[in-house]
Formats: C-alpha cells, structure tokens, sequence
C-alpha cells in the first residue's frame, strides 16, 4: 500500500466534519485528497453515525503513527528528539567521512560506504586495516547496528588510543562475532558482546546470520557497559580489583601488573576491526553522557 504523504494527512483532517450531530462525514477519495493539494473544493461522501467518525480519527492517527514510525525508522538518520537528546551520526549513510585508518591520514581500500552501509570487504590487492573515528570520546553512549557473513568476526574498539601498533592493544573491544559459524563463538570470553578476552556476556542475544543487531556501548567515566539487541550483557568498572583479576588472566595481563595501559585512556578514539570476513555498519551515533 502506498504511504499517504503528511500532506494527504492534513488534507483528510481538513475536509472531515467530526460534530457530533448526524451531520455527514467526510472521506475523501484520492481525487478529493489531490483536490485538496490543488486548493480546489472538497466533493463529500456522506457518511451517517457517530461510529464512522470515529473511525475515521482512529485511522487517521493510526496513518499518522506509521507516516513518524516509517521516519524515525529511515537508517542513517537523526529525529528531531534525537538531536534535541545531542545525538550525533557517526556515518552519514554515503561516504566514509569521519573515519580514517589507524595511525594512517587516509581508509584502506577494504572499507566503503555502500547502500547505506559502512562496509569492511577485501579485494585482492586493495589495502586492509582497522579505521579510527577522527575525533576521540570520553564519556558517551554508542549505538549501532551491525550483520556479517558466515563465519566473521570483528569489534568495536573504544577510547582507543594510537600509542601501540595495532589498535586492539589500547581499547576495549566489544565483539562482533557469528556465534554459531565462528569456533570463537564456544568460548564465552570471546563471543559476540564480549568484552574481549576479559568479561563474558550475560547469554547470547545475537539474532539469525543476515539481520540486522543493534548494539549500544555505555562509558562513563570508570562505568563500562555492553548491550545488544536491547538488553544488558555485561558491566565493569576500569581499574577496580575485579576488573585487574579479569585482565590478568586474559591476554592484556602486563596491564595488570603495571605494565601497559590497555583500557585505562579515559579518552580516545571508536574503532572498527577489519578481520577478514565482510561485516557492514550502519546507524552509527554517539552522544556525550555527563
């Protein structure tokens, strides 16, 4: 069916006679709404009863929800309440603008911004590597949206750093895994929602290969969490005693004994891991927490 424009919308609540007498109400025929649009007068279909005007509101509202719903819903993209809440898109749905790669002034060719994805795929002898957010982030919310190919794997590193020579070594990873095509998947630490190598997700909560997973990274000041798909998996708190007996059992241990700073820049920059297998974004934005 096709969506009625807001202004077919406005044109249906203009040209019906809600009073509550027998009075008839109108419904407007699609002539009648193009009518309308033309600032012609409105040819009305009698109605009688109190029962179809009624009606009529109840459709006409429900028209407007799926009219706002269809809207809010359109990737890549901020509703005004988001941008009022100081939401901001991280990728804009055409280009790779606000990325780069790691420790490089430019983006390897294995990443693009294509149908409305940003999308890591190799190509033989195209250029691959990690990419790097332009600007670094403190305290925040991220939200995103991600899908993969049988048997990916990726993640989202956070105040991630350019102080080591892969960018796994500085950030916190939130993974990014096929559960059930990927060996990883059998190991808890290292599933998807993970904090990798460090603290396990609550279940998993990923949906069937091909759809698409939301996920949303909370980080305020030591406070770190991970949710996917809407729920919860798992939170820590930087450099307390739990997260040092975490880390020095994982592969990040010398940050446990002084040695490193693996996850303790209060600031740095979002990451997305090339790993080989074709992993797309999209729906990407952040906003500061205070």
């Amino acid at each position: 069916m096709k969506r009625k424009s807001p202004e077919d919308l406005i044109c249906l609540l203009n040209t019906a006679n809600f009073k509550r007498t027998s009075d008839p109400v109108v419904m407007p025929t699609q002539a009648g709404i193009q009518a309308c649009r033309n600032g012609q007068p409105i040819r009305r279909l009698a109605r009688p009863g109190k029962t179809t005007a009624r009606l009529v509101v109840v459709l006409t509202l429900f028209c407007l929800y799926a009219v706002c719903g269809a809207r809010a819903e359109e990737p890549n993209t901020l509703t005004q309440a988001e941008k009022d809440a100081g939401w901001q898109l991280l990728f804009d749905g055409k280009t790779t603008a606000g990325w780069r790669g790691y420790k490089s002034t430019g983006m390897p060719a294995s990443w693009k911004a294509e149908n409305g994805s940003l999308l890591s795929r190799h190509e033989q002898g195209g250029t691959t590597g990690d990419i790097v957010t332009v600007d670094q982030y403190d305290n925040f919310e991220l939200t995103l949206e991600w899908k993969m190919t049988k048997g990916g794997n990726s993640g989202i590193m956070y105040r991630a750093t350019e102080d080591g020579e892969q960018v796994w070594e500085t950030g916190a990873e939130y993974q990014i895994l096929d559960n059930t095509g990927h060996m990883d998947g059998l190991n808890p630490l290292a599933s998807a929602g993970a904090c990798y190598a460090v603290f396990a997700p609550a279940r998993d909560l990923t949906k069937p290969l091909g759809q698409w997973n939301q996920t949303r990274i909370v980080a305020n000041g030591k406070h770190v969490e991970h949710w996917m798909n809407g729920e919860k998996l798992l939170e820590y708190d930087v450099d307390t005693e739990l997260w040092r007996a975490h880390v020095k059992t994982s592969k990040y241990f010398w940050t446990a004994y002084g040695k490193g700073s693996w996850g303790l820049a209060p600031k740095g920059h979002i990451a997305l891991q090339d790993y080989g297998g074709a992993i797309e974004f999209r729906n990407i934005k952040i906003r500061t927490v205070k």
